[in-house]
């Protein structure tokens, strides 16, 4: 049974989670319409990289939902998420070093079509699954360097080859925990981009410190403080909330 048109990409009510005494994730309430470009801020412990685990499955809820689509996953493995098209990034420079970007995406094709025992042998749909690797890595501009070992790439285009690694698995939606950390300033400016650029068939929801970014390239902002949904906006009005100044902003946008 298909979802509503209206049904989220993703959304959550009532999520609770707590590890004895803290509680990382209190009634945490979001939707997330399709296409759309979130991002998610806090403060350090505002419980972001947790709502995370818990979208993904990597945490079990004590309590609440999770709906993809209209289809509820809360009981769902980590897996079986993935192949509902729930996908997060993932660190391929420590997986893969030895593989080139080419060799990791087609991979990750095969994977998905469940080639991936005859991935070394030619036939048709390992040459159908090494094109759509290439297309993929030359709409992230990764194409150059698409036979260049993993290990010897930039920093920021072994972040863009996590992303395309997620996109071999046709993400509906797409969750980047802090893309841009430890990305060269000059090099965050065209993951962001690239990210940007993606299909607006991809909700994507990420984490990132980098306030500059954040009101450059999010359509809108959740704003997280002690396991808490403080408030959701557009960036003119989350810059513009005195709570968000108080708590995370410092005054800096205005």
């Amino acid at each position: 049974m298909n979802p509503p048109a209206s049904a989220p990409a993703l959304s959550t009510s009532g999520l609770n989670k707590r590890f004895g005494s803290l509680v990382v994730a209190n009634e945490i309430g979001i939707a997330l319409p399709q296409g759309v470009r979130y991002a998610l801020i806090g403060p350090n412990g505002a419980g972001k990289t947790t709502l995370i685990n818990l979208m993904t499955g990597m945490l079990r809820p004590d309590g609440g939902h999770i709906l993809l689509g209209g289809d509820d996953i809360t009981a769902l493995t980590p897996e079986a998420r993935v192949g509902r098209g729930l996908v997060r990034t993932f660190q391929i420079n420590s997986l893969f070093p030895h593989l080139n970007p080419l060799e990791a995406v087609t991979l990750a094709v095969c994977e998905r079509e469940k080639i991936s025992r005859t991935f070394w042998r030619t036939t048709a749909d390992y040459r159908t699954a090494v094109d759509e690797a290439y297309d993929i890595l030359k709409s992230l501009l990764l194409a150059p360097v698409c036979t260049r070992e993993t290990r010897e790439l930039a920093y920021g285009q072994q972040r863009l080859l996590e992303i395309a690694l997620a996109l071999a698995t046709k993400p509906k939606v797409l969750l980047l925990d802090e893309p841009a950390a430890g990305v060269p300033r000059d090099e965050s400016t065209e993951l962001f981009t690239a990210i940007n650029s993606l299909s607006k068939d991809i909700t994507v929801l990420f984490i990132e410190h980098d306030m500059e970014l954040v009101f450059r390239l999010a359509s809108r902002i959740i704003v997280m403080v002690s396991g808490g949904i403080l408030l959701e906006g557009t960036p003119d009005e989350i810059s513009a909330d005195p709570r968000v100044r108080e708590v995370y902003l410092g005054g800096a946008h205005g």
